[in-house]
């Protein structure tokens, strides 16, 4: 399947998930596609600065990235939309619910390291999204933590992705506007 094929089937599955949910961007009343495609588009972008990169597969996992965690959608159902290595990409960026809070981040890097590189990718590109103005509800420490954690990721990715990786560093050090 084609690149455009795979875009166009997994982001109106996607969407459909995240729809049920009426899921919107924090602070907005954008649809979530928006963030999914926006995560994409680091990807694409990201795969013409990146040698062997398989772009068919990271496209997909990173449009599909938050439907385990905010959906309804099972491991299962993605492994037969999908394909097994898809399935096991968008799981390993998916936060164990039954961790502490404190434990979450660390165990999906930990699961995400064991994968192949587009996927360290792709929670690259997941935060670099991320880090745009914080929601409204926020506070400094709240806002401090996250740029902490942004800081982690980063160091714990490192060698995945060149061109992500630099992206990313920028915005670690843009988001310092956002503090207190």
């Amino acid at each position: 399947m084609d690149v455009q094929t795979a875009y166009q089937k997994t982001i109106i599955f996607a969407t459909i998930k995240h729809l049920e949910n009426n899921q919107t961007i924090t602070d907005s009343n954008l649809p979530y596609v928006i963030h999914l495609s926006n995560v994409a588009m680091e990807i694409l972008i990201a795969s013409n600065h990146t040698d062997n990169f398989d772009l068919n597969f990271a496209v997909q996992v990173a449009l599909l990235h938050d439907t385990l965690e905010d959906t309804n959608t099972t491991f299962e159902e993605l492994e037969i939309e999908f394909g097994l290595e898809i399935a096991k990409g968008v799981s390993a960026l998916t936060k164990n619910s039954n961790l502490p809070k404190e434990e979450k981040m660390l165990d999906s890097l930990d699961r995400i390291l064991k994968l192949r590189k587009e996927v360290w990718a792709i929670k690259l590109a997941d935060r670099i999204t991320n880090l745009q103005k914080p929601p409204k509800t926020w506070d400094n420490l709240k806002r401090r933590n996250y740029k902490a954690e942004a800081a982690i990721i980063l160091e714990k990715l490192k060698g995945g992705n060149t061109y992500l990786e630099n992206r990313f560093q920028t915005k670690i050090e843009e988001y310092e506007a956002y503090l207190d």
